[in-house]
């Protein structure tokens, strides 16, 4: 009898063979022909020391490729206004899928920027409220704090019928800016006192401001414009010599026989020192500017941004300044009660926004909050919004360290929402350092071994158990738990803040203790950074190293950000009897050819720019001649092609001695950055290689207290042992250290523990516990309690 045969599975269908982005021979940076397979539609997590080219794998060549190819598709007349993107340098590039890039840039600092405007939850509620509001003022521009209102007639000339007709049109436009503070929601006010001595005469020089006193140009305009007499005390002016001294509008005159504008005081230091950005004027600009001005809120619109008008119109008795002001938990609670079909889609889609915000940790927030305020995680978690509820699927999400600012309460939950992306098809590729979400990856990519020129080779790939047992630096490291200390230091003095209610502090009163290591910690909005820089005022005696990026182009790099170029210059210039200046780049002795880029760059319109080396300099930015001068054997550009190991070594000793650039390379190392060349620009760092930086920079700082926020940013758990030596050390010296921090490393190794909470936003604010690691264990009252408890395997 014949068997009948089981069917075949049918063969599978070509389509479905591609699971893999293939990556061959990727050079960028310092990647070394790296070559890896990632699966598809699975959470892979790239891990590695600091600098180890992470970044350079998954954001500068597979990323940015996937980019490019999109821009490719549009037209060349939409390409000529996209960002223009250079082809990495890469053999082969299989697998793409459209990449959505996650990162942890901060949001624009605009003044103008909010948390509502930067996710479109403004303007959502706009249109509610322009549609629901009662009384109805107008259309959606009516209720924004960036549209002014303003209306105009006149006569408009136009042709009908072969003929010049005029006609008279008006019109108006209802906007919902405060026309006092302009949709700021704050004034600046400029104490007079700091800006002129009123018991002196002109011509004793009663003006203080920086560059207007000693006779010059500045103070000459004033006394000798002819509005007032200059021998006579500023008190004893009279109304209308006081309007023009300090409010004329722009007078043409002569003054030496030079024509030249006279204006007020006010308006000229407002046009000429406060239009630019404080970070940079010079030091001795700022140190007035923080003087003499003034932030206080606007007396108009309360802060709100809003005119009368727009606070005037509301639901349910809430206006939109009031549901802006909301914390975004309560919002959704408010939004998700209205019921009204007319709005359907729109309150349907205005709940699924703030209710990612609640699902992604951030609705102890508000939207007026300045976008400028977020933290490095908090503005990448509030990017990750527009993401949570979109329907693409088989699409590639980038993470750059999504963990970062989270305590570890919210890891779990952050950890969740990757997973999520991942269970809807789509590739997650994350840049990572904490072990608890290296553990929910599918498959690891470790680089290393080391970082910098060491670094950029794939040292291992596979799962969590292999590597664990793998043998890399991120395996062995991977378990490791600081211990709790046996005996912790004791309190030299204490720092008293008494009666905190910066943002959600409800009145808090503590003693932060010196001379030892004090941890400030509790859950992502619990009120930490509110408690530490609202409350400790950076001055006399306190140095800030907070999470601000640093400014710089590619000519920027570790030895002119540090000043380290500075001694280094003036030996040079010493050795050789010549002008310092031709030992910049950036000054005399730049290549003449590249004006000292080091590269020629051609600008090829809507396709990627060609960046070719220079090829009278070599790529090495001097002149010819500048090189034929050396100091100890070495000439400039070979210097600032050394490490910071080698030149710490190099100008340690010998001929090229020099204690002062000594000193700084010594700081750089201690940060653990001794792989960095000191020439290599400040835009190829990594996120953690520029927090280190300016750790470094600030250790210079004359203070006894030490103010860090969050250190371990982008830190691999190797480099967190260095971190705690470099703490110790600044404890040991004397120095008080309060730190900012989530990590467990962290907090077991500290002295003293302060714990904010219980929760985020309205929810936190409070001291929930002071007191040692092993005391904060014991208990375990807090949530920070039971994790630090996990941690350390009590």
């Amino acid at each position: 009898m014949a068997t009948k045969k089981d069917p075949q599975p049918p063969a599978p269908h070509v389509a479905d063979s591609h699971d893999l982005i293939r990556v061959h021979g990727a050079r960028v940076n310092n990647l070394k022909d790296v070559s890896v397979e990632i699966p598809k539609r699975r959470l892979t997590v790239f891990t590695g020391v600091s600098g180890s080219g992470k970044s350079s794998l998954v954001f500068d060549t597979i990323a940015a490729e996937s980019q490019r190819l999109i821009n490719e598709t549009y037209s060349a007349f939409v390409q000529g206004f996209m960002p223009t993107l250079a082809r990495p340098e890469v053999d082969v590039l299989d697998g793409l899928t459209t990449a959505i890039i996650v990162d942890q840039q901060r949001l624009g600092a605009d003044p103008r920027s909010t948390v509502g405007t930067a996710t479109d939850a403004n303007a959502m509620l706009r249109i509610l409220f322009s549609r629901l509001g009662k009384p109805h003022i107008g259309s959606p521009k009516a209720f924004s704090f960036n549209v002014a209102s303003i209306s105009g007639a006149g006569a408009v000339t136009m042709e009908r019928a072969g003929q010049k007709v005029k006609e008279r049109r008006s019109f108006s436009i209802t906007g919902g800016m405060c026309p006092r503070c302009e949709g700021r929601g704050a004034v600046t006010d400029l104490d007079l006192t700091q800006l002129y001595d009123d018991s002196k005469s002109l011509s004793q020089g009663a003006i203080t401001v920086p560059g207007y006193t000693g006779g010059g140009w500045n103070s000459r305009l004033y006394s000798e414009s002819g509005f007032f007499d200059p021998d006579k005390p500023i008190r004893r002016f009279t109304k209308k010599e006081l309007q023009d001294f300090l409010h004329r509008e722009p007078t043409r005159m002569k003054i030496a026989g030079i024509n030249m504008t006279y204006e007020g005081l006010i308006p000229r230091i407002q046009k000429s020192m406060l239009a630019k950005d404080r970070e940079g004027m010079q030091p001795h600009i700022r140190e007035f500017v923080d003087r003499a001005v003034t932030f206080t809120t606007c007396p108009d619109c309360e802060g709100t941004r809003l005119n009368e008008g727009a606070r005037s119109s509301k639901i349910k008795r809430i206006s939109i300044a009031d549901a802006c002001a909301m914390q975004i938990s309560d919002l959704a609670k408010w939004v998700g009660a209205l019921d009204e079909p007319s709005v359907a889609p729109l309150l349907t889609a205005l709940r699924q926004t703030l209710d990612s915000f609640v699902e992604i940790g951030l609705g102890y927030l508000s939207l007026n909050r300045p976008a400028g305020t977020l933290s490095g995680g908090e503005a990448q978690r509030v990017k990750m919004i527009r993401h949570l509820g979109s329907s693409l699927t088989d699409t590639t999400y980038v993470f750059d360290e999504p963990t970062i600012g989270l305590h570890p309460h919210d890891i779990q939950r952050m950890n969740d929402l990757l997973l999520q992306l991942r269970d809807k098809g789509n590739t997650v590729l994350v840049v990572e350092h904490k072990p608890e979400t290296i553990a929910i990856a599918d498959h690891i990519v470790d680089l290393g071994p080391g970082a910098g020129t060491a670094g950029g080779t794939v040292c291992f790939e596979g799962t969590v158990e292999g590597l664990r047992t793998g043998g890399t630096i991120t395996g062995r490291h991977f378990d490791d738990r600081a211990a709790l200390k046996e005996t912790v230091r004791k309190p030299t003095g204490t720092l008293e803040i008494r009666g905190a209610t910066a943002h959600n502090l409800r009145n808090v009163d503590v003693d932060i203790p010196l001379g030892v290591l004090a941890v400030v910690t509790g859950v992502a909005g619990s009120g930490k950074s509110s408690l530490v820089h609202g409350s400790i005022p950076p001055g006399e005696g306190v140095v800030s190293v907070d999470q601000s990026p640093i400014r710089g182009s590619r000519r920027s790099n570790p030895a002119t950000y540090t000043g380290l170029l500075d001694p280094i210059r003036k030996a040079f210039a010493k050795a050789n009897g010549v002008k310092p200046a031709l030992f910049s780049a950036n000054s005399e002795g730049a290549c003449p050819n590249c004006n000292g880029a080091g590269v020629i760059y051609t600008d090829l319109a809507m396709m990627a720019g060609v960046a070719a080396p220079c090829e009278e300099c070599e790529g090495k930015r001097f002149q010819a001649a500048v090189l034929d001068y050396h100091l100890g054997g070495r000439d400039i550009s070979e210097v600032l092609a050394m490490s910071v190991t080698e030149a710490e070594e190099f100008f340690g000793a010998g001929e090229a001695r020099t204690p002062a650039a000594h000193k700084i390379l010594e700081r750089l190392a201690e940060v653990g950055l001794g792989y960095l060349t000191l020439g290599q620009p400040l835009t190829t760092l990594s996120g953690g290689e520029r927090q280190r930086l300016k750790l470094a920079t600030h250790m210079a700082e004359k203070g006894g207290v030490y103010v860090l926020d969050e250190p371990t940013t982008g830190l691999h758990l190797a480099d967190v042992e260095q971190l705690l030596g470099l703490l110790d050390r600044l404890v040991d010296s004397g120095k008080s250290v309060i730190v900012v921090e989530h990590h467990q490393a962290v907090m077991a190794h500290a002295d003293w523990i302060i714990d904010l909470g219980p929760s985020a936003g309205h929810d936190g604010g409070r001291i929930v516990f002071e007191g040692t690691p092993a005391d904060l264990v014991a208990a375990r009252s807090t949530l920070t309690g039971e994790h630090l408890a996990a941690y350390v395997g009590n």
